[in-house]
């Protein structure tokens, strides 16, 4: 699901002892040198797939996986619907390849009024591995590009592990992964295939129904998602401006800052390069987070170093500004997150499919499982054990705060109100 980018990118787009190049085209090597192992790791799953198919023959056929995850699909709408007592839409399947998927976790990034166009170019050509484009973008806009270049590197680095996604009545399977996964899986045990591909098949029903029933639990959180939606895209642009002012420091400003934070040393001739650096720095889910700890979630307002604050006296009204939205966003996601593992748990919980899944993919168990869902699955399953299946319509339709979305006893009391 989307979620807001961090901006905890260091750049040293001016290493030492290299040729100097045009400033936008450091940015996007940059970038992709940023990319490079989960390239490499994309690169290596293609291949590794391949040789998996010829080398297991016969014992590397597994099922459908369109025809898997539409049974899929018929089987978990009802049993969804049931379980949660609220209406599940009936939604379309697609397989997305490894470029297709790609340019989804674009149109996933909640972009501020504006900038959708913006992204889904960036997302494009970082797809494409097309540099001279990437840099021709920062080169156009250089705000929008120091925003949301983190989410091209945080969602494309994620692709490898994204099973699904829901979007605009559309639930998406990873059908780069999940094509390869089962082979490589079966060919990397080792001979005889034979002895192992019973079990290796029952994971991958077990990531498919993982996967249609988590992304099935989204289709149905219409209001989650639109407060989810309407927070991050507060918050980009929140982060574009922050981004714009920054840009338009003059240099003694940004040396001063640069020293005073103690930040990575940029020669004057990389103009770009030195405010990118501080406005990273700066970048409130950096900054906030880095000073305060995770508990900035729940914090009404925050202190700015007087020093910086005089440097950049448009900093403490945006952080203050930036508090409100994030902690929505927040608390929406992970509520969204908790309940699609929450009733992963209840349905699947007790699958023989599930479990081989846990075991033969993941490495886990259930319980580590649920512990990947964050603070979101204990809320939803502290909620739900005083409301029952009313728990769910009422979190979708009167999300938790970020308070109370780490003292639940707090939501309950609101709901007993």
């Amino acid at each position: 699901m989307g979620r807001a980018g961090g901006a905890d990118i260091a750049l040293n787009v001016a290493a030492a002892g290299r040729p100097r190049m045009a400033e936008y085209d450091e940015f996007a090597e940059a970038l992709f040198g940023q990319l490079s192992v989960e390239l490499g790791e994309e690169r290596e799953i293609a291949e590794l797939g391949q040789r998996a198919a010829e080398a297991l023959g016969e014992a590397g056929r597994f099922a459908d996986l369109r025809e898997s995850a539409s049974a899929a699909a018929s089987r978990y709408r009802a049993e969804a619907a049931g379980f949660l007592g609220v209406d599940v839409p009936e939604s379309r399947l697609g397989f997305p390849e490894l470029a297709e998927l790609k340019v989804l976790k674009g149109r996933k990034v909640f972009a501020a009024p504006g900038s959708g166009a913006f992204v889904g170019d960036l997302v494009g050509a970082v797809a494409r591995g097309d540099q001279g484009a990437v840099a021709g973008l920062m080169r156009g806009d250089t705000a929008r590009y120091l925003v949301y270049s983190t989410y091209a590197i945080q969602y494309i680095s994620r692709i490898t592990t994204t099973y699904g996604d829901y979007l605009d009545g559309t639930i998406y399977l990873n059908g780069f992964v999940l094509s390869r996964y089962p082979r490589i899986i079966l060919y990397r045990r080792g001979e005889p295939y034979a002895g192992s591909a019973a079990e290796v098949a029952a994971g991958y029903a077990g990531a498919v129904k993982m996967t249609v029933l988590e992304e099935t639990v989204h289709s149905a959180q219409g209001a989650l998602q639109r407060i989810n939606g309407r927070a991050a895209a507060e918050v980009n642009s929140i982060n574009e401006e922050l981004a714009r002012i920054v840009l338009g420091l003059d240099d003694a400003a940004v040396g001063r800052l640069t020293d005073y934070c103690q930040l990575q040393a940029v020669p004057e001739d990389f103009p770009v390069a030195r405010r990118a650096n501080l406005f990273f720095f700066l970048n409130p889910d950096h900054f906030l987070t880095g000073q305060i700890g995770p508990d900035v979630m729940t914090h009404t307002h925050v202190e700015v170093d007087p020093e910086i604050s005089r440097a950049v006296p448009e900093l403490p009204g945006i952080y203050a500004r930036w508090l409100g939205p994030i902690q929505r966003h927040h608390a929406a996601f992970s509520a969204m997150e908790g309940m699609a593992g929450f009733a992963v748990e209840g349905i699947l919980g007790g699958d023989p499919d599930f479990a081989s899944y846990l075991s033969t993919f993941a490495g886990a168990d259930a319980s580590s499982y649920q512990v990947r869902k964050g603070m979101g699955a204990g809320f939803v399953r502290e909620v739900h054990a005083e409301l029952g299946r009313g728990a769910f319509a009422r979190i979708i339709g009167d999300p938790p705060s970020t308070r109370e979305l780490k003292e639940p006893g707090l939501y309950l009391e609101r709901a007993r109100g």
